[in-house]
């Protein structure tokens, strides 16, 4: 995917959400009193932007992620130092998350600052030049301010969502009274919304991260073979990991993750016994013989993050 394409992208699905999600609004409106729909809308937003203000704590105790020093990781801090130089941004925190999954994520609030963490198993499984390769990319995130933006296109969903939830139950309980009918349609159609503007939200999600693979060609050298060879050994190795019983929880916040652990064994489960036997750039190889199924792309659009296959074949042509 081109940069003009990718921006294009991005601007169309923001405007569809936010077009979509203005006309429901105002229909909404129009058909019953405001005061609730006001009510509803007030306190999805209160949530979210206090659960955007607290979040870094929450993840940061979720993953037991911790901040490391200079002295304690140098590398870590000397690849971020140099990224983030390049790309004119300003240090983040560098955190260190205990868990087997090899994985990286980009988070923060304006309480709490910028923050990068790394896993365990990510400085296990992974050469330091692909390490430097994801953390250029998860400075891409915090470069296009994708917590920001993800946050705020999450918003609109939810609102629908509680709104027919609120519909529904309200339905539910009034029995058979004059007028229930009404209500129960407008809990419907508003579920229908929350799940179109979930599927757009989710391709939002994708093409920003088409986006930040794209700053980390930019700001790394020969970032396109460095990163492709870092997702395709993250792919196989959480698969193997996965196998073993070992999630610790990695879907609760996998829309920060580099890869979308839920998606790795479809992604990789054909290719994880190659993963001891090939080269680094004979697994990219391999990954990118895989055929994209219809079946592929229909489950592509109920994930955070690209298909494995298509994403590196992105890199490759960038790079």
């Amino acid at each position: 995917m081109n940069l003009l394409k990718l921006r294009l992208s991005i601007i169309g699905t923001v405007a569809f959400i936010i077009g979509l999600s203005t006309l429901a609004f105002t229909i909404l409106l129009t058909l019953t009193g405001a005061f609730n729909i006001y009510f509803i809308i007030i306190f999805v937003v209160v949530i979210n932007l206090l659960q955007w203000v607290f979040s870094p704590r929450l993840i940061d105790s979720l993953y037991k992620a911790k901040e490391v020093t200079p002295n304690e990781q140098p590398k870590l801090h000397r690849m971020v130092d140099s990224i983030c130089h390049k790309s004119t941004l300003k240090k983040p925190k560098i955190m260190l998350a205990n868990i087997p999954l090899p994985n990286a994520f980009a988070y923060g609030s304006p309480r709490y600052g910028n923050r990068i963490a790394v896993t365990t198993g990510l400085l296990n499984n992974l050469e330091s030049e692909e390490v430097e390769a994801v953390l250029a990319h998860e400075v891409g995130h915090l470069k296009n301010k994708d917590v920001q933006v993800m946050m705020f296109a999450s918003v609109l969903p939810a609102i629908f969502y509680y709104i027919g939830f609120t519909f529904m139950l309200s339905s539910f309980y009034s029995g058979g009274r004059r007028g229930n009918g009404g209500t129960i349609i407008i809990g419907i159609a508003a579920m229908v919304l929350y799940w179109i503007l979930s599927i757009f939200v989710l391709n939002l999600s994708r093409t920003r991260e088409y986006y930040a693979d794209r700053h980390a060609v930019n700001t790394v050298d020969d970032g396109a073979r460095k990163l492709s060879e870092a997702l395709a050994k993250i792919a196989t190795s959480e698969t193997k990991t996965m196998r073993k019983g070992r999630n610790s929880g990695s879907s609760s916040f996998k829309s920060l993750f580099i890869n979308d652990p839920d998606t790795a064994k479809s992604d990789a489960s054909t290719l994880s016994k190659y993963s001891g036997h090939l080269n680094d750039r004979e697994l990219v190889n391999k990954i990118l013989t895989k055929p994209v199924t219809g079946f592929d792309r229909f489950l592509e659009l109920f994930s955070t993050h690209p298909n494995m296959v298509k994403r590196l074949k992105a890199l490759q042509r960038i790079g």
